[in-house]
């Protein structure tokens, strides 16, 4: 084991651009550069983890090739790898980002660990309980994996108390609230002293409105378009449209049938994010359901104010009316007036470009989070802690 002052991590993640990938790289890395032995197991190297950075490094999971398990066998590798970590690299302890299939493959690991078994801690990011862990087919499991962790850790008190509700956790169970975070030195306006994004100014000049996610049913990206073709009618205008998923198809083809073509850009998965932002004017968040928000925050940092859906944890990091404004999910009508009263008002979106900034540097920093991680790991190590969350 680790000695008293280091600790040996494994980092169980998405490989992908995810937000529970991000965070889990930017925590994972964090704890590196302060010295901890960090080992990140995924499918493939997380988009945002350097090829080098200092005491960290990456176990890829191998795919199991056989008829019988074609497509349905990650969570099964994923076990036989962390078992493998675990032995190789004498961990304290795996960081699970995401519920399905981390934590149900920690679970396995487990048993065949048995007693030199790391400690398990699992981070809920959102649809991991929202839509995965409500599912009748996987609710059972679900509440059985996260229940046998040994610390259970939410970034919103939204998705706290939904893990409680969809999973049936008892009061008893703790549940760390540990707000997602913000490089406030990389996410940063272009006009950083000013404290906000570098406006267009010039009327000839189109607006920019921007929009990152997935492209998954849940994020609502029909509406974003729609958002913008109510804004673009008003005023000359243009969204960059940041990401890739299974709706991208529908929304091109959306984008055509609405004439609107010339005036949308899909960007794909970028590595250039912070550029893209940079040059936006107002962020669009439309989604039907967020656990945080951290694409918002990101933008947040960059000076950009938001126009989001008032759900899930969402306001727990948009302050409607300062940051911001927030309206019901599927108020497309209502996110399209607000966007076009931020781009029409100067002054109120400069004004909300600097409080969006303020807040993102300030409150949702990177240093606090990771403390608050290490006082968790600390916890599940101690001598005195022999129950886990769910535990009798």
């Amino acid at each position: 084991m680790a000695s008293a002052s280091t600790l040996r991590i494994g980092v169980v993640c998405f490989s992908t651009f995810g937000g529970s990938g991000v965070v889990a790289t930017e925590v994972g890395m964090a704890f590196g550069r302060l010295g901890h032995r960090v080992c990140f197991v995924s499918d493939k190297m997380p988009v945002r983890l350097p090829r080098t950075c200092p005491d960290v490094t990456f176990y890829a999971v191998d795919a199991i090739e056989h008829p019988l398990l074609a497509d349905r066998s990650y969570a099964l590798a994923l076990a036989s790898k962390m078992i493998e970590v675990a032995r190789a690299e004498d961990l304290d302890l795996f960081h699970l980002h995401y519920a399905i299939p981390h934590a149900a493959s920690a679970y396995l690991a487990r048993q065949v660990l048995g007693a030199s078994s790391p400690k398990i801690v699992t981070t809920l990011h959102g649809t991991d309980v929202s839509l995965v862990g409500s599912d009748p087919r996987f609710q059972p499991l679900t509440q059985l994996v996260v229940r046998h962790s040994d610390a259970i850790t939410a970034p919103s008190r939204w998705l706290a108390e939904a893990a409680r509700r969809e999973l049936g956790l008892p009061s008893d169970v703790t549940i760390d609230v540990i707000p997602n975070f913000v490089d406030a030195e990389q996410f940063r306006p272009l006009d950083v002293e000013g404290g906000c994004a570098a406006p267009s100014g010039n009327p000839s000049h189109p607006r920019v409105l921007t929009h990152v996610s997935n492209f998954r049913p849940v994020k609502r990206v029909e509406d974003v378009v729609h958002i913008f073709a109510a804004v673009r009618a008003e005023l000359s205008s243009r969204l960059d449209l940041v990401g890739d998923g299974p709706e991208r198809e529908r929304i091109e083809a959306l984008v055509a049938s609405l004439g609107l073509r010339d005036h949308v850009r899909f960007l794909g998965e970028r590595g250039d994010l912070i550029a893209t932002l940079q040059q936006s004017d107002v962020f669009l968040l439309p989604s039907q359901t967020e656990s945080f928000g951290l694409a918002a925050l990101e933008a947040m940092a960059c000076g950009v104010p938001v126009v989001a859906s008032d759900v899930g944890g969402v306001s727990e990091v948009v302050v409607d009316g300062e940051t911001g404004f927030l309206a019901a999910a599927g108020d497309v009508a209502g996110m399209a007036r607000h966007a076009l009263r931020l781009l029409t008002d100067e002054d109120l979106r400069l004004r909300m470009a600097r409080a969006a900034r303020h807040l993102a540097a300030t409150r949702f920093r990177l240093a606090p989070a990771v403390e608050r991680y290490m006082a968790v790991y600390r916890r599940v190590l101690s001598p005195s802690s022999s129950t886990r969350p769910g535990s009798s």
